[in-house]
């Protein structure tokens, strides 16, 4: 695939750092893989767990956002919803660590409990009577909340951006399917809320530090290549499976022409380097989710681990460069 020029951010405006990272996730497609990790709570026992069986770091730390939502209904939940938000608060303390200590890429997930109309966990569809469709719609009591929330986070983003560290923003994920609010109403609505938060985030509140990841393989939900940086997909294979996944990647890059820096946004097991070392599908990073699939043996095994992050086509987080 010819990379060149398509490193170059969506946002003219972008900061010098977005363009290292841009440039360098361009230069290792199909020579490398960047190895990531998801943690949901602040003790990321997923770490602690590669670390002792591998004895190295991932590239890469995903973080969750989920308890910095403005809209919790803390009177309507279950115990289950609100231990997962407890686990979840002042995980940017450790974003903060990742980033200025380890020197390490960071990736933010989002599972946003919706505007409002939610009880539990407000982020699945189930749980929220709120309406995605009514929200892209201007004037609306929907549209308003969307954007407060937005607003909220964005005064997170904006200490990082202030500090030239750059984000992998991942925001409505998973949006082929109707699992959570933000794809309940179709792909194409959802393609239209990402646009929104560009427009919000790049325009209004000037976020230069944000690359631009969209998360899903339909073509009809594709929110244009004038707003994303990324394309990327998340995949859960059977357990103990390694691939390249190349019919998935081929999949994924349909639906736009222009060729574009790919990620697997999230995955369960890893994906086998001896493969891509071989065929060089060009995913610049996976990350592999948290809990189970990150810090146990039921979905990789601890020999499985050590060898994918000593494989030389891995990038570890000692063999990532500086580049912010």
């Amino acid at each position: 695939m010819d990379m060149v020029k398509h490193y170059i951010p969506c946002n003219p405006n972008a900061s010098e750092e977005v363009r290292s990272v841009m440039k360098y996730l361009s230069d290792i497609s199909g020579k490398g893989i960047l190895t990531g990790q998801h943690t949901q709570t602040t003790v990321q026992k997923e770490l602690h767990y590669i670390e002792e069986a591998t004895g190295k770091l991932p590239a890469l730390c995903g973080f969750e956002l989920l308890a910095y939502s403005p809209n919790i209904n803390a009177g309507n939940t279950t115990p289950e919803c609100m231990l997962e938000v407890e686990e979840n608060k002042n995980t940017l303390d450790n974003a903060w660590d990742w980033a200025l200590n380890r020197k390490g890429l960071v990736t933010f997930t989002w599972h946003w409990f919706s505007p409002f109309g939610s009880w539990a966990k407000g982020f699945y569809t189930e749980n929220t009577t709120f309406d995605a469709s009514k929200a892209v719609i201007e004037g609306t009591e929907e549209y308003a909340a969307l954007l407060s929330d937005m607003d909220v986070m964005a005064d997170i983003l904006k200490e990082f951006c202030d500090k030239k560290i750059p984000i992998l923003w991942r925001p409505f994920h998973e949006s082929e399917g109707t699992w959570f609010w933000w794809g309940a109403k179709g792909p194409e609505v959802a393609a239209k809320l990402f646009r929104l938060m560009y427009d919000r985030y790049t325009h209004h509140h000037r976020l230069n530090n944000l690359i631009w990841v969209w998360n899903s393989p339909l073509a009809e939900g594709y929110p244009g290549d004038d707003v994303t940086d990324v394309i990327s997909r998340d995949l859960y294979p059977p357990k103990h499976v390694h691939t390249d996944q190349r019919k998935e990647y081929e999949e994924l890059v349909r639906i736009t022409p222009t060729p574009k820096v790919t990620a697997l946004g999230e995955i369960g097991v890893i994906p086998s380097m001896s493969q891509l070392s071989e065929t060089r599908i060009p995913w610049t990073w996976y990350m592999t989710w948290s809990n189970e699939y990150g810090a146990s043996e039921e979905w990789n095994s601890r020999e499985a681990l050590k060898q994918a992050y000593h494989h030389e086509y891995a990038i570890t987080l000692d063999k990532l460069p500086r580049l912010y």
